[in-house]
């Protein structure tokens, strides 16, 4: 099982589509919504071979689809990292290529961070 963990940006992402889901469906579907976000989290910590590759980036992002929602992650060493979560109805490479090459930095430097910590 990897460690999961979940950056800044990923955790502003989920914050966001709570208060969406909250305004727009009310407390108990947001809270549904984010107990299925929840447990597609557990089984892909358990099974990070459900990602699929987003091949435009080198093999450093994946992707997993939960529900409405496309959570774009990275592996380094036995860690799975959420970078950020994005809406299924958004062009995930456009976006993506948006956020490059800020987000492929992020990667970059998550990996070196771990690899000095593993050391320390």
């Amino acid at each position: 099982m990897k460690e999961l963990l979940l950056t800044d940006r990923a955790l502003e992402d989920i914050a966001k589509i709570e208060e969406y889901s909250i305004t727009t469906w009310g407390k108990k579907v947001a809270d549904k919504y984010l107990d299925d976000f929840e447990a597609g989290l557990k089984l892909l910590q358990s099974n990070a071979g459900l990602l699929q590759d987003i091949e435009e980036f080198s093999g450093k992002l994946k992707y997993y689809r939960i529900k409405n929602h496309f959570l774009i992650c990275t592996e380094a060493d036995n860690k799975l990292v959420v970078l950020t979560v994005k809406h299924v109805q958004m062009d995930i490479i456009s976006l993506l290529n948006q956020l490059e090459p800020t987000l492929v930095l992020e990667v970059d430097l998550l990996f070196q961070q771990l690899k000095d910590a593993k050391k320390a």
